[in-house]
């Protein structure tokens, strides 16, 4: 299997230091060390020569039921580069050894069960050769899975949650920005995977250009409440000067919750940009109409605030924040604006149709457990923005990736030899890498 898909050229692996064991649990390059001093000075152990034992490494997830791998191009890329040795001591010239090693590979975006048991358990990378050639990798290639598939796992969990619908890529600003580019892949990696599986047609959005490096892709967005308080809370303007210099090709969604009433928001939004939307249509001109069609509004309300089109009952779930309540409200609102335009008779039924297309994209604080409850009582939701949830480790469940040596060869044969309860396990899904 020829690694392809990851656009390696913008991951900016770290080649040097990790040759040279920056990134690396010290244990390990420790023990690298200690066997390149023996293969230098011929040691042998039980008539075996230790310094270049030959090993067979598993790669392999703890995350229950299974997990979305994700991060084996990019560990076999770091196999690729920087598994080899060093002529001399301190540092000299570094030896590329891969050539000498067997490497197979499961491909990114696969379903890997786990059931509890590390004795019987999935391997996703299986590495034969000499131990010192790539046993300091080991740490990285660790944090390269677990990180990658942790978030796309957590991708896929959400999306069926919601049922197919679309999950708008929120977290970039809960973790570090250089892990943007790994966090873009795995969330469309858990898409493509989720939608392969369930044949629905969930779509890509991330809302950094970095996150849509490592496959291509590009950042979108509308408008934000800063740039609302740029226009001096105006979300009418805000929203037609955004129509009017950014390009149609990027969905027009209005953020409706600056002044806690979503409902007249996104009604006075809809009905600045129909007429620019009917002046366009009627001149022929698609891509001005284009330019003022409304994709969708976003409420975004606060975890401790009663919008006002929601009656108050005392309960704070039922209350507060974007809840169903409030966004039957906004659908209704969407869906009946029209009847106070006036507008030409003949004009009616685009006018429905234009208010009915737009869709609700909801956001804050959205995880699996709340989408769910959402999806249970149909709440009108078209997309959801999702951000840490995303981030973090199952409740009761981690995606951790481990690795152990099951074999060793002796005298040329492969014989089974692991730490008591693990063992050699197959998978063949596994492919050879060439």
């Amino acid at each position: 299997m020829e690694t392809k898909g990851l656009r390696l050229g913008v991951t900016e692996t770290d080649i040097e230091r990790l040759r040279q064991g920056y990134y690396t649990d010290a244990y390990f390059t420790n023990t690298t060390a200690i066997l390149a001093r023996l293969a230098r000075e011929g040691y042998v152990h039980r008539g075996v020569p230790v310094g270049d034992i030959e090993v067979e490494m598993q790669f392999f997830p703890r995350r229950q039921p299974f997990a979305v791998l994700v991060g084996v191009e990019e560990a076999v890329h770091i196999l690729r580069e920087c598994a080899g040795f060093y002529n001399s001591d301190p540092a000299g010239d570094f030896i590329n050894a891969f050539a000498e090693l067997e490497v197979e590979a499961a491909r990114d975006g696969a379903l890997v069960p786990y059931h509890g048991d590390p004795s019987f358990v999935t391997p996703v990378l299986k590495v034969r050769g000499k131990y010192r050639y790539f046993g300091q990798l080991e740490t990285p290639i660790l944090g390269v899975l677990t990180e990658g598939s942790r978030i796309a796992t957590n991708v896929y969990h959400t999306l069926a949650a919601a049922r197919g619908k679309d999950i708008l890529f929120f977290p970039a600003r809960f973790a570090h920005y250089k892990v943007q580019p790994l966090h873009g892949y795995a969330y469309k990696t858990a898409v493509d995977a989720y939608n392969l599986h369930h044949r629905t047609a969930s779509r890509v959005f991330v809302s950094t250009h970095a996150q849509g490096a490592y496959y291509g892709g590009r950042g979108g967005g509308t408008i934000s409440h800063s740039s609302i308080a740029c226009f001096l809370g105006d979300t009418v303007e805000t929203m037609l000067q955004f129509c009017r210099i950014i390009p149609p090709s990027v969905p027009r969604i209005a953020l409706i919750d600056f002044h806690n009433d979503c409902v007249r928001e996104a009604r006075a939004v809809l009905t600045a940009m129909f007429p620019l939307y009917l002046e366009a249509v009627l001149c022929g001109d698609e891509q001005e109409a284009q330019r003022y069609r409304l994709f969708g509004v976003r409420p975004d309300t606060a975890g401790n605030m009663r919008d006002s089109s929601v009656e108050p009952t005392g309960d704070k779930e039922s209350d507060m924040g974007v809840n169903p309540r409030l966004v039957r409200n906004i659908r209704s609102a969407l869906d009946t604006a029209h009847a106070a335009w006036d507008i030409a008779d003949e004009h009616r039924l685009l006018a429905a149709s234009y208010c009915r297309d737009v869709k609700i994209v909801v956001t804050g604080g959205f995880d699996v457990a709340r989408i769910r409850r959402f999806e249970a009582e149909d709440v009108p939701v078209d997309m959801y923005g999702v951000g840490s949830s995303l981030l973090e480790n199952a409740r009761g469940s981690t995606t951790d990736f481990t690795a152990d040596i099951v074999r060793v060869k002796i005298g040329g044969v492969w014989q089974c030899l692991a730490k008591q309860g693990r063992q050699q396990n197959a998978n063949p899904a596994l492919e050879a890498i060439t």
